[in-house]
């Protein structure tokens, strides 16, 4: 069974503050506060922790929030592969949430060091060549030095690639032989335009019929929230799947659980694509109903 690598371009210093009301413009008390570390790669490491599938998380912690962060990691066990350099440093986030709403504050993204990623390309192509590479997230600074060698690295990549990206890094990486491209309705509206004349549900089929015989990815699954989630396969089968009705309490990382589950399901239970997603698609509900990322009681038979 292959070995799964998470990769996170763009770490996340995290503090969510709890209010049961407020509003802006005003001094606000909280009546508690939580720290995290956030980024879907990290994220997506906490589900496969959890499903007992082995796994690391690729990061680039920067300067003194980062090294926060990556102590925050280890701390808790995380099966880490970590690349720090000096600059710049890791963004911080705030997350405000009251009983009714939940807003998030973020901090600039920055490019990583180019450096810290030729170092994590150079380890970890010697130190499980034929793993897979799972890009989770955004990568900043694309289209300069940062963006150079990571497009290096996925070209040089001797095992399966998996994206859950969007804007120019998926643009490029659809152009590769991916094992999977997953990420939301409105990434792929954005990669594949609707035409605004026609917004139907066949239209979308069609557009993603386009996408699996345009690009050589051998799956694409399209979420779009407690709406129904499509799969399509590179020969042309097409399905969709709804995820389990539940009430909701934090929508925040689900996406990132539905993606640890499928590539547990695929690459470690040997599920085909389709069967992947109904077993990952109540793992992800679950997590909605839940405050926290992969916190959630695991049913049986899920490891």
């Amino acid at each position: 069974m292959p070995h799964l690598f998470t990769v996170t371009a763009n770490l996340l210093w995290e503090q969510t503050l709890f209010y049961n009301e407020w509003q802006p413009g005003r001094t606000q008390r909280a009546t508690r506060a939580s720290f995290q570390v956030g980024g879907k790669g990290i994220n997506v490491a906490k589900m496969l922790a959890r499903l007992g599938t082995p796994h690391s998380a690729v990061c680039f912690p920067g300067g003194d929030t980062g090294a926060v962060v990556e102590g925050w990691l280890r701390q808790r066990g995380f099966s880490l592969r970590s690349f720090p350099a000096a600059k710049p440093e890791t963004r911080s986030g705030v997350v405000i949430r009251s009983l009714r709403t939940e807003t998030t504050f973020l901090g600039p993204d920055e490019p990583v060091a180019a450096e810290a990623v030729r170092a994590a390309a150079t380890a970890l192509s010697t130190e499980a060549p034929g793993g897979v590479l799972a890009v989770c997230g955004s990568i900043p600074g694309w289209e300069g030095p940062t963006g150079a060698a990571f497009r290096e690295w996925f070209k040089r990549w001797n095992g399966p690639l998996v994206a859950d990206t969007y804007g120019p890094p998926l643009k490029w990486l659809v152009e590769r032989p991916l094992a999977l491209v997953k990420i939301n309705r409105e990434e792929f509206d954005r990669l594949v335009p609707p035409d605004p004349e026609d917004i139907s549900e066949l239209a979308f089929t069609m557009r993603l019929a386009e996408a699996a015989a345009r690009w050589p990815v051998a799956a694409w699954i399209i979420s779009d929230g407690a709406k129904p989630v499509w799969c399509a396969i590179k020969d042309g089968a097409t399905t969709t799947l709804r995820p389990p009705p539940v009430r909701e309490s934090s929508s925040t990382g689900s996406g990132d659980v539905l993606l640890a589950a499928l590539l547990h399901a695929h690459f470690h239970l040997g599920k085909p694509w389709p069967e992947a997603l109904a077993f990952a698609l109540p793992l992800a509900a679950s997590n909605a109903a839940h405050e926290g990322i992969a916190e959630f009681p695991l049913p049986a038979g899920s490891t």
